[in-house]
């Protein structure tokens, strides 16, 4: 294909997110509850405090389109994470895929939920023929040159790291099974607690602090709780004064 010049824009004459979306009714099997819930939990806890919460896109079960001279491969990353990149796709809409030669921003951190069928590929541990697509490790690795990838076991709860060091992943010691990203100011880390009704072991992300960072609904119950101490000081010290406070009838 020839160029132009001043060179057309990619959206000329390259496929776009419409022409590479993600749902294919072909392929086989749909994501069990953990990898429906987990992601969730991840997208739910991701604040990263230098990038604004409009320029920070999430993804799980996405696919991502990676290589322009083969447009049609894709990976699909149990979730991800690209920070610096419009929240919705031309600041307007919802994306049907993540398309890296449209966005211009690969992920910063992905995150692979192992299971039995998928452990080799997503550790690289597999074998390829040269006519065959790159395996999520390669992508991640050297074609995409993902920062920070990540992979969790739930079955033994064993959590591993690799940040791109050079033109390789090196694997990161994980003191308590925790991984501080200076970066994005985030940490990732196990958490023993009940999420939707389980409690297991989850990844979670964590402030400078240590703080494991609330869902929306857990900060909901807090501002509550606050609310609720305050209104109890205020009727301790109203009493003190002799008056009965009254505050109506949403507080019977």
């Amino acid at each position: 294909m020839y160029q132009t010049d001043p060179p057309r824009p990619p959206k000329e004459f390259l496929p776009t997110m419409y022409d590479l979306p993600s749902e294919d009714l072909e392929e086989p099997g749909l994501p069990d509850e953990y990898h429906l819930l987990q992601p969730q939990l991840l997208r739910e806890t991701f604040s990263p405090i230098n990038y604004p919460e409009d320029r920070v896109f999430v993804a799980s079960d996405l696919n991502l389109y990676y290589d322009v001279r083969h447009p049609l491969w894709y990976k699909r990353p149990d979730w991800f994470a690209v920070v610096g990149v419009p929240r919705l796709y031309e600041q307007q809409e919802l994306r049907l895929s993540y398309v890296t030669w449209q966005e211009g921003v690969n992920p910063f951190v992905v995150v692979e939920l192992l299971s039995p069928g998928t452990e080799k590929e997503d550790l690289g541990q597999t074998l390829r023929d040269a006519n065959q697509p790159p395996t999520k490790w390669e992508v991640y690795e050297r074609i995409l040159r993902v920062p920070y990838y990540v992979v969790f076991d739930r079955y033994t709860n064993y959590l591993r790291a690799f940040q791109l060091q050079g033109s390789s992943y090196i694997e990161l010691e994980l003191p308590q099974s925790r991984i501080w990203i200076n970066d994005i100011q985030l940490g990732l880390g196990l958490w023993q607690g009940v999420y939707q009704g389980s409690d297991r072991q989850w990844l979670r992300w964590y402030d400078a602090l240590g703080n494991w960072i609330g869902t929306p609904q857990e900060r909901e119950r807090k501002q509550l709780e606050k609310q609720k101490c305050r209104t109890e000081r205020l009727t301790e010290q109203l009493r003190a004064l002799g008056i009965e406070p009254d505050f109506g009838d949403d507080q019977e």
